[in-house]
């Protein structure tokens, strides 16, 4: 007896655009026997199929165990209805109908398969820079608008040859519905630019030439995926210096992109899993302990990040790279083409105004770049990937949530800002935006959020901002005529990791980072929060310091220095027992620094751990001013190679609400060490243990058993580490951020986070 047909409706929500889905659906269903039809639409992808309950069943049952490895399911909701007779089964066209919740898909490393293509002579896309397929290449940087088609993004401009169409609409081939796909024939072109935009070179001949250029010594500037690079050859010392002087970059150390695995290995300490994140389809930055033998340390100059025992490096991820990197054989500096402070140029036309006097060449192409993302940038950390910048690769991966979310958009911190968006169960966390200091950086801001409401149809109902009233992105939430919901930042950093996590309160978050508005007026930084079903209690803190000049403190880590002496000594500190502090400064300088600690004007009180930090370094010899930010910190992590001790300096731990951890032990006992010479790396070491027992002995009074450790100070390896070990041996479940950052990159899922938890209140 034949058995009754059926027809079963799916829908299918999630990562599942652009990665080959309705072609792996149109495989599946003609292997199985079954007819119907595929499309994707703005919320995921809909497929109707018929045939009988066990072929139904098998289909709907591979679906999950078979999916293109990038594609991400959410859900897959199903009914079943009765059979309207199909002939066969086909992918029609997108359905632009409904609310756009559909995820976009960030940008993908280009596979073994197209890699193979373009370097094999007799391939019709051998030596193409373009080349791709539903595998990888560009997504998220092309999307103008969903759902993911051709005509909703920047290859719009680009009509497939008869090759290429034929391949788009074979089922059998990889490029079966590959949105970008393209070739030699019909699809973008490079060209090589001097600095006044006169045409060198085209073609294949322009990546060549670009090659010979950066060989000779110059700057070029390439057009990548999501924006310009700046590249020099990362091995002449001469080349990088050129380099740092021409983008104003002292010392903060500079990305390399190298030719492959191999030559990282030789030039870097590589465990298995750090190599399978080099080589994962988001290929990001990762951070690597450079190898301290002769010959490893001639591959890459050291000016590429001075002082630095970790190089930050990439292997190429787009066609264009792998075939630069090929010609040239060696590692190359890959910076963000852009001025400090700057975002990065997507634009040549802008690059030629923008990058003046940066770059000897440029070397561009004519695929339109939509939306700017920079590289994303990842260390292991206790043996799992941490995130420190989520860009290319990552963003914009929603976070799920399993409550449907208030239509709110979140604006993100001051410094390395991302913005976010909930569209209902589903947080999307743009790109890194970067640093809100100059008017192009307002500009990209303003941008992403334009962006992510074109994409989404999204129009927020209320938008949450930090309680900072000077920061840029809380002035736009404050224009923006829209309820506002203020969040306390180091709140927000907890709310973030609690998110990733999945965390029900009650928490206990350990929140230490460099500044954050505090609601008693004062800057904080070394902060414990309990977060409840409700908000969150200060349960402790560090002590407070005065930082004479505010915001100076910051780039100066002396007088941070300056600033906790006089907290431990007041007018003491400036007579001689403290004479080798007042080295760092002019007489002038202490004369207008005393006068400030003394009045408490221009000279806010901080809680802030890296400020601590930054006075430590100071104290110890190590920074007196910083290039960049938090270098004084890293140099203090630095200084502990080769140290093995439990050693710690003491701390009170002072009884009150909040509780409040005296340093002031701690600092005796430091500026005992420095007065008998102890060495740099054993004065850190006893600093970081003190941290950590610190962390310990809070949560002992806390009593919480799942403790959050988040906030820009954990970027530290050695601090978290061994907090996570201290804190295992103690009893205590601890979590620190993986997927998004610890630092002020993670604020807005946050702040979002925030919102919903207010508007659940009401």
């Amino acid at each position: 007896m034949k058995a009754e047909a059926l027809r079963l409706k799916i829908w299918i929500t999630g990562a599942v655009q652009g990665v080959g889905f309705r072609p792996f659906i149109y495989r599946l269903a003609v292997e199985t026997g079954l007819k119907g039809w595929v499309n994707n639409s703005p919320q995921g992808v809909k497929i109707e199929v018929e045939g009988s309950r066990p072929q139904l069943d098998q289909f709907l049952a591979r679906i999950r165990d078979e999916k293109p490895l990038p594609a991400i399911i959410h859900d897959i909701n199903v009914a079943y209805d009765a059979p309207v007779g199909f002939a066969r089964f086909e992918i029609r066209e997108s359905d632009d109908a409904g609310d756009k919740t559909a995820v976009m898909l960030p940008d993908l490393a280009t596979c073994p398969d197209c890699l193979a293509e373009i370097f094999d002579p007799q391939n019709r896309r051998y030596r193409y820079p373009f080349t791709n397929c539903t595998h990888c290449g560009p997504r998220f940087s092309i999307i103008r608008a969903l759902p993911y088609d051709r005509p909703n993004t920047s290859m719009a401009g680009f009509t497939m040859c008869e090759q290429c169409r034929a391949e788009y609409e074979d089922p059998t081939d990889r490029r079966f519905h590959a949105q970008p796909n393209a070739c030699p024939v019909c699809g973008p072109r490079l060209a090589l630019w001097d600095s006044r935009g006169n045409m060198l070179a085209e073609g294949d001949a322009a990546l060549r030439q670009t090659a010979a250029v950066i060989q000779a010594g110059a700057v070029a500037a390439v057009k990548g995926l999501g924006g310009f690079h700046l590249m020099v050859d990362a091995r002449s010392a001469e080349a990088v210096n050129k380099l740092r002087g021409r983008k104003r970059r002292e010392e903060k150390p500079f990305a390399v992109m190298a030719p492959h695995l191999e030559w990282v290995k030789r030039a870097c300490e590589v465990s298995e899993f750090e190599a399978r994140i080099l080589l994962s389809p988001q290929s990001p930055i990762v951070l690597l302990r450079r190898r301290r033998e002769p010959d490893a340390m001639t591959l890459i100059a050291a000016e590429v990040a001075p002082g630095n025992p970790y190089l930050g490096i990439m292997l190429p991820y787009t066609p264009l790279h792998h075939l630069l990197l090929a010609d040239l054989g060696f590692p190359v500096v890959a910076t963000s083409g852009n001025l400090s402070d700057e975002p990065i140029c997507t634009d040549e036309y802008d690059a030629l105004e923008r990058l003046a006097g940066l770059a000897d060449v440029f070397l561009v192409h004519n695929r339109p770049i939509v939306r700017h993302v920079d590289d994303s940038i990842v260390q292991v950390v206790a043996q799992r990937e941490m995130v420190l910048r989520r860009a290319r690769g990552y963003a914009p991966l929603p976070l799920r949530s399993t409550e449907l979310l208030p239509a709110a958009l979140a604006v993100g911190a001051h410094l390395k800002n991302t913005v976010a968006v909930a569209v209902g169960h589903d947080i999307f966390v743009s790109q890194h935006i970067g640093d809100l200091e100059t008017a192009p950086a307002l500009e990209a801001f303003e941008r992403v959020i334009g962006s992510f409401q074109q994409a989404y149809a999204f129009e927020p109902a209320m938008v949450a901002c930090d309680a900072h009233p000077d920061y840029l992105s809380t002035q736009y939430a404050r224009r923006a005529g829209l309820p506002v919901v203020t969040v306390q930042h180091h709140y927000a950093h907890v709310l973030a990791c609690m998110a990733e996590h999945r965390l029900r309160p009650p928490v206990f978050g350990v929140s230490w980072d460099g500044t954050g508005y505090g609601q008693n007026g004062t800057v904080w930084g070394g902060e414990f929060l309990v977060v409840d079903d409700a908000a969150f209690t200060r349960a402790a803190h560090w002590r407070t310091f005065r930082l004479p000049g505010g915001e100076a403190a910051v780039r100066e880590p002396r007088r941070s220095a300056l600033g906790l002496l006089y907290a431990l000594a007041g007018e003491t500190a400036f007579s001689d027992p403290y004479a080798a502090v007042h080295a760092a400064f002019s007489p002038a300088e202490l004369t207008v620094l005393r006068r400030l600690l003394e009045r408490g004007v221009n000279a806010p009180l901080t809680s802030s751990v890296g400020r601590l930090f930054d006075a430590v370094a100071a104290l110890a010899g190590l920074r007196a001013r910083a290039t960049y930010e938090g270098q004084a910190a890293m140099e203090l992590e630095f200084a502990l190679e080769g140290i093995q001790t439990d050693e710690r300096y003491q701390f009170d731990l002072r009884p009150g609400e909040p509780m409040v951890v005296d340093w002031e032990p701690l600092v005796h006992e430091l500026l005992e060490d420095v007065r008998r010479s102890v060495p740099a790396g054993m004065i850190s070491a006893r600093f970081h243990n003190a941290l950590v027992e610190a962390i310990a002995a809070v949560a002992q009074a806390a009593q919480l058993e799942q403790i959050v450790l988040t906030g820009g100070c954990f970027q530290n390896r050695y601090l978290l580490e061994r907090a996570i070990q201290r804190l295992g041996r103690a009893g205590f479940r601890p979590c620190w951020p993986q997927h998004f950052p610890p630092n002020d990159g993670s604020i807005a899922l946050g702040q979002l986070i925030a919102a919903a938890r207010e508007h659940s209140r009401e």
